[in-house]
């Protein structure tokens, strides 16, 4: 029975298949447990066959009841519906931390997007991925075909592989790229987005994005990544550190312990801001901490998912 595996279990075998492969492998390891959750019997399960239609996929043709019948027959299966979910992930700087360790921010938010599209892709829903730092620099629609599939796939591979090393400065425009999202995403969908909210601009713009995908009658799951190590608790040694701004540079000098209380105490104030109003908008806040597994943000996921039908 597969386990539930982390990010930094991917890794150590990561030389040794692809993607679409350790996103099999988070997907089986989550389905294990579903009997023990509200998604029992989550899965695509074969109902009926229906005639074919000329000129649709020959895909999901039964050949075997070709064989005996000589006439071609659809399957279809449970769950078989037209949803369309937009991944967007944050690429800006500080998704690259911490640096140099077993998993940094960007490379659980690959490896979770590639297992949602897993997910997405064996219940025949549609799949788009949008890419952001200072700007919008990439973005597909969402569309089921398999060519687009391993599209999606290919271009997550290559963000992981620049996720060991990143070179160049970049800023977070969230709330300028949701906007952007809110308008390319014309039907309604289901909106994942990926960050570690560190977004440039004041914060009421982001609360003005997101209420514009909500206007647009978009489902909205919003992951807040990050460390819980350094980003939350400050497990560091007592001793000085100088501190590197990752999106813009500035320095800090200090020593962790004489700021650790005020800084968990405004961590925490900038946090439950963030969730009181994207409560207020209708929209998901999931923490999403890069030391534990999937199973947070899959079953997240797959409740929104089910909520919208």
């Amino acid at each position: 029975m597969p386990e539930k595996i982390t990010v930094k279990q991917i890794r150590e075998v990561s030389h040794l298949n692809s993607l679409d492969f350790f996103a099999r492998q988070i997907v089986e390891g989550f389905i294990t447990g579903l009997h023990r959750s509200p998604f029992h019997g989550f899965s695509v399960e074969f109902a009926e066959h229906r005639a074919y239609n000329k000129g649709e996929s020959v895909r999901f043709i039964d050949w075997k009841l070709y064989g005996r019948t000589g006439k071609l027959y659809v399957k279809r299966f449970e769950e078989e519906t037209n949803l369309r979910c937009q991944i967007v992930i944050d690429t800006s700087s500080s998704m690259y931390f911490p640096v140099k360790s077993h998993t940094n921010k960007l490379q659980f938010s690959v490896y979770a997007a590639a297992a949602m599209i897993h997910l997405l892709n064996k219940q025949r829903d549609a799949t788009g991925l949008s890419l952001f730092n200072d700007d919008l620099y990439f973005h597909t629609k969402a569309r089921l075909s398999q060519p687009h599939i391993h599209k999606l796939y290919a271009m997550l591979d290559e963000l992981l592989k620049a996720s060991y090393n990143e070179k160049q400065q970049s800023g977070t425009q969230l709330s300028g790229v949701l906007h952007q999202i809110a308008e390319a995403t014309g039907k309604r969908s289901l909106v994942i987005i990926f960050s570690d909210m560190f977004e440039n601009n004041n914060r009421e713009e982001l609360y003005k994005a997101l209420e514009h995908l909500r206007y647009n009658k978009h489902e909205v799951v919003l992951f807040h990544v990050y460390d819980s190590r350094f980003e939350q608790s400050l497990q560091l040694e007592n001793r000085p550190y100088k501190l590197i701004d990752m999106e813009n540079g500035d320095t800090l000098k200090l020593r962790p312990q004489e700021v650790e209380a005020q800084y968990a105490h405004n961590i925490n104030a900038f946090y439950e801001d963030v969730r009181a109003k994207c409560l207020q908008y209708k929209t998901d806040f999931v923490p999403a901490d890069i030391n534990s597994t999937f199973d947070q943000v899959l079953t997240s996921f797959l409740l929104h998912r089910k909520k919208m039908f």
